[in-house]
This record gives C-alpha cells, sequence and structure tokens, in this order.
C-alpha cells in the first residue's frame, strides 16, 4: 500500500525531523490514525518530497522523521483545461477527475452560454470550493504538483491563453478533426476549452479560432461539460507520453 500524502511548509521539508501540525497533522492524527513507525510522504506542492515515518503521534498533530528527499519535475507538455462554469456541483466533479487525471492548470470560464453565473460573494465561495477540492483531489492521488485553479477568465482571457499557447483546442461535437489525430507539441502549454452545458456560442468559436485555436471532436457521442474535460486529459496524457 502507498505512503498517504500530505502537504507541509517548504521550510519544514528541510529539516531532519518537525511536527506537522494544523490541519494537515490534524487529518493525519485524528482522521487517517497514522500511528508511530508508519510511512508517509510530505510534499510542498510544487515538486519536493520528503519521505517520512511517525516517530510520535498527538491528538491532532504528528512528530515525523524525514528519511529521504527529492524532486519531482513538472511533467510537460503542461496540460490546461478551461472549464465552462457547470451547474451546481458538477463544477467540483469536474475540477476532482481533471486533478486525478493529471490536468496542471484549470481556468474557470463564464462563457456566454453558462446557466451558472458567478458574481460577488457567490464567485469567491465557488472559486475556494473549486481549489479545495483540487488539492484534497492532488493529495488522494499523490500527486506532488498541485493543480493551479486560476481566478475566473473572461472570453478575451481564454483567446489570449489559446493565442499564446504551443496548441490550442476548442472541443466541439461538428469539428470535423478528433483529437486523437491532432499533431502535439513536446513543450509549451496544451490549452483545451471545455464549453458549459449549453455549448460554445458561434462568436466564441470565431474568437478562438483568430487565436489560433482548432476545434476538434472526442468521439462519436456528446459528453457532458463536467466529463469532457478528463476524458481530453485522458487522450492527451497517452498521446503526449505522460501516462
Amino acid at each position: 500500500m502507498t505512503a498517504p500524502v500530505f502537504l507541509a511548509d517548504p521550510a519544514d521539508l528541510g529539516r531532519e525531523g518537525f511536527t506537522l501540525a494544523g490541519p494537515e497533522g490534524r487529518h493525519a492524527a485524528a482522521v487517517r490514525r497514522l500511528r508511530a513507525g508508519e510511512r508517509l510522504d510530505l510534499t510542498d506542492g510544487a515538486g519536493a518530497v520528503a519521505e517520512c515515518v511517525v516517530d510520535d503521534a498527538g491528538k491532532d498533530s504528528l512528530r515525523v522523521r524525514v528519511l529521504r528527499r527529492y524532486e519531482v519535475p513538472a511533467p510537460r507538455p503542461r496540460l490546461v483545461v478551461v472549464q465552462g462554469l457547470p451547474k451546481g456541483d458538477r463544477g467540483e466533479l469536474a475540477v476532482e477527475m481533471m486533478t486525478e487525471a493529471g490536468v496542471d492548470v484549470i481556468v474557470p470560464w463564464a462563457a456566454a452560454r453558462c446557466v451558472t453565473q458567478w458574481k460577488g460573494e457567490r464567485a469567491a465561495r465557488s472559486l475556494a470550493r473549486w481549489r479545495s477540492t483540487a488539492r484534497e483531489a492532488a493529495k488522494q492521488s499523490r500527486r506532488f504538483h498541485l493543480p493551479e485553479v486560476t481566478d475566473p477568465a473572461r472570453t478575451a482571457e481564454v483567446a489570449a491563453l489559446l493565442s499564446a499557447a504551443a496548441l490550442g483546442v476548442v472541443l466541439h461535437e461538428e469539428a470535423a478533426s478528433p483529437l486523437s489525430g491532432l499533431p502535439l507539441p513536446a513543450d509549451g502549454d496544451i490549452v483545451v476549452v471545455v464549453g458549459p452545458e449549453g455549448g460554445v456560442s458561434e462568436e466564441e468559436i470565431a474568437a478562438f479560432r483568430a487565436a489560433g485555436a482548432a476545434p476538434a471532436l472526442l468521439g462519436p457521442t456528446v459528453l457532458r461539460t463536467s466529463t469532457a474535460g478528463v476524458a481530453a486529459a485522458a487522450v492527451l496524457q497517452a498521446r503526449t507520453g505522460r501516462w
């Protein structure tokens, strides 16, 4: 069984031994109930890893000793998914699955046909839930590079991302070329746009084409917005050799 992963302060990872406290220590001690002699891995979420053993377990903290340290390089090319805002809690589902599949950056997109709108306090709460979901899913899937969940983007900002990408793709059910057949870069960013339940508007498609993006088809069926991102990630992970 693989060792569980928890987040730690970068300064602590350089010490021979320290106390893992706060929310991470509480989860390790009270929820996972780790005890003396058991193994765990600690990471700063940016590729630094410390393999540790528990020396002593308290009520809501652990005293750990570092056995080995190493760095995990960030995978290349970088995979960025622009996610049209789904309805209800399907946004967190999409974030969870994309994190488990290894997506590096998730960009919430307020597309023209989004039923859900992030405004004011709701926007702050929704973004915090997406980021919390990504953080917990990254630990569960033993990722040592946490995905970035950016601030919400407007269509013009998404077009700018596509323009700067090594490859820009817009998933569209009427596209002629399959995602599995597009030539892929060895480095840089692959940016994939996933529309909301209502789809991508003609104006948005035109803006993204002008930015250099290629419309692409996932397959013969139409996927929900909450599952299209993880399906696209799986195709790209396998084709780039990241998987």
